[in-house]
């Protein structure tokens, strides 16, 4: 037989958890159709000798809704091996939007995800509804994506300004279940909400869906439960016990998938995972299917007091942090804001309503970099090591530093995913999925798009945590079935030929370093990988050796009853 392309002398990896095996893997019009030891002819030939055949990752949790209109490729994804992302998580979406409307619904995406609204007001926005977005990314794709229906952009399509503040009338809920009903129809893979109390717009108030009532969630649930498709994605952030009951409540009701954020360690409260474990396992018996997102990823945040996420939410800090420079620097030299801000943020009281900043965030907030020669010593310490240095209280201490150093500082901030034995039980843990990038999110903050390699190079071959055929169907199959891609995420003859080859003895994220790419003179961090020769999409190399091809192989994935319909 002939080929378009023929992939020889690979370790083949499929992606169901079964044992590898060596062979080679034929491709003909963007679909797998021969695996074995394959003699036909090709008109192109990858020599896989001592690497892995392995389907595409799919990144199950990413905010590139904005991006991927100027970005087709969403970069940096395709060099980590993915070949489809999730879009539209966290109730945070790009349509649908009405006409006129576009900055106030960029507002939304922007603060909480950290992309700079200079960069989001270039987008030329010439679509209004989930359809529309859909149909216009389809034309210009280099990697595949899936949208989800953002709460929050539904409910301001839906309700205006009065979408914060208030639950929805029935009427209003009918009007949103329509939008749902016709993005599920065009093929959207489902709807994501949220109950994250630290998801604020710049006025420092909730988003809306947080503001939805369960009448309202359940309601936008059975419309997938009438169509038989989708999954419902959750922004979390509740008590663990919370989440998950909702989340099980929400699932049962409507016989669908439920994700939500998530599962991992932190040491603002150790146990916590272990509590969550138990209550997945709970509901799991029940045969309920609300599983929690896990990261291989040790999340670390760099900021300045320039421009920094950690402090939004918290009262007296939320409206600083808005402010001009020079603003800040009068702020915090103020004596009488240093001590609301040590109230709020040091005497946490126990009735705040806000979970933005842990307990004890000084403890593992540190002094990575200083302007000054002068203050170089102060470089690794804590800030709780700088305030018993200094002999003074955290804040004081803190923000002296800051004006010291004209907002210049750069601190560190790690408190996720930091202890072993907790993330190897939480990676290998069935009732939960891997993934969870946050791909196109907090871009000037840290990366996150090499959780893919990350996994498969520290975790597999360093730490030895799992098999490698385990970890490579956690990075495919798992995330494939559970988002209803069900052409994907294996590879079998028939199926979409999207395909990662990597090298098992090399694989590995790279240090990040920053990049001016986005529009508007806009920069970011860039995280590349080491040993993913080659990433194929749809039959075509879109990456290779580290760099992109060109092609644009990629398109809209959709749902099982679009793609039923389409057929019939």
């Amino acid at each position: 037989m002939a080929y378009d392309l023929l992939i020889k002398n690979g370790r083949i990896v499929d992606g169901s958890g079964m044992s590898s095996y060596f062979g080679d893997v034929g491709v003909r019009n963007g679909k797998i159709v021969d695996m074995g030891k394959l003699k036909g002819s090709a008109t192109r030939t990858i020599d896989a000798n001592g690497m892995v055949i392995a389907p595409g990752f799919v990144d199950n949790h990413c905010h590139y809704d904005a991006q991927v209109t100027w970005d087709p490729m969403c970069t940096f994804s395709p060099f980590h091996g993915v070949t489809t992302v999730l879009i539209g998580n966290c109730s945070l979406s790009m349509a649908p939007i009405r006409p006129g409307k576009e900055e106030r619904a960029a507002e939304f995406l922007s603060y909480v995800e950290a992309i700079p609204m200079d960069v989001l007001r270039t987008i030329d926005v010439d679509w209004e509804t989930v359809p529309e977005y859909m149909d216009k990314l389809d034309k210009n794709l280099g990697i595949n994506v899936g949208t989800l229906i953002g709460h929050s952009a539904l409910r301001y399509y839906v309700m205006g300004d009065e979408c914060q503040g208030r639950a929805a009338t029935q009427a209003e809920i009918t009007d949103m279940q329509q939008v749902v009903r016709d993005a599920m129809q065009a093929g959207a893979l489902g709807l994501s909400i949220t109950r994250n109390k630290g998801h604020y717009d710049p006025q420092g108030v909730h988003v809306p869906g947080f503001w939805a009532d369960e009448e309202e969630l359940f309601a936008l649930g059975e419309v997938l439960s009438e169509l038989g498709t989708g999954v419902i994605q959750s922004g979390g952030g509740r008590a663990a016990e919370l989440e998950n009951r909702l989340m099980s409540r929400l699932s049962k009701a409507t016989g669908r998938q439920v994700i939500y954020n998530s599962l991992g360690q932190t040491v603002r409260d150790p146990d916590a995972w272990k509590h969550l474990m138990a209550i997945v396992d709970e509901t799991a018996a029940e045969g309920i299917r609300a599983y929690p997102l896990c990261s291989p990823i040790s999340v670390t945040q760099r900021f300045n007091m320039s421009n920094t996420q950690v402090f939004r939410g918290v009262p007296t800090w939320h409206p600083i942090l808005l402010a001009s420079d020079e603003e800040k620097l009068r702020a915090y030299w103020d004596p009488v804001v240093r001590r609301k801000l040590h109230e709020e943020a040091v005497e946490w009281k126990m009735d705040r309503p806000t979970d933005t900043i842990s307990r004890r965030w000084f403890d593992y907030t540190w002094v990575q970099e200083v302007a000054l020669e002068k203050n170089k010593e102060l470089e690794g310490r804590s800030l709780s090591e700088l305030a018993n240095l200094k002999g003074k209280g955290i804040i004081d201490a803190f923000l002296e530093l800051v004006v010291e150093e004209n907002l210049q500082t750069i601190f560190l901030q790690g408190e996720n995913n930091v202890d072993k034995e907790a993330v190897t039980r939480i990676l290998n843990y069935d009732n939960a999925i891997v993934g969870l990038s946050d791909g196109g999110a907090h871009v000037q903050f840290h990366g996150g798009y090499g959780y893919s390699t990350r996994l498969l190079g520290h975790w597999v071959r360093e730490q030895e945590v799992m098999s490698l055929e385990k970890a490579v169907r956690r990075l495919t199959f798992d995330s494939a079935s559970v988002l209803g891609i069900f052409d994907r995420g294996l590879l079998r003859p028939g199926m979409a030929a999207d395909i990662t080859i990597f090298d098992p003895d090399t694989v590995n994220t790279r240090e990040e370093d920053i990049v001016y790419d986005f529009p508007a003179g806009g920069w970011r961090f860039r995280e590349m990988a080491d040993g993913v020769p080659y990433t194929i999409v749809n039959g075509q190399v879109i990456q290779e050796e580290g760099q992109l091809t060109g092609a644009l192989s990629g398109g809209v994935v959709r749902n099982s009853y679009y793609q039923m319909n389409a057929a019939g």
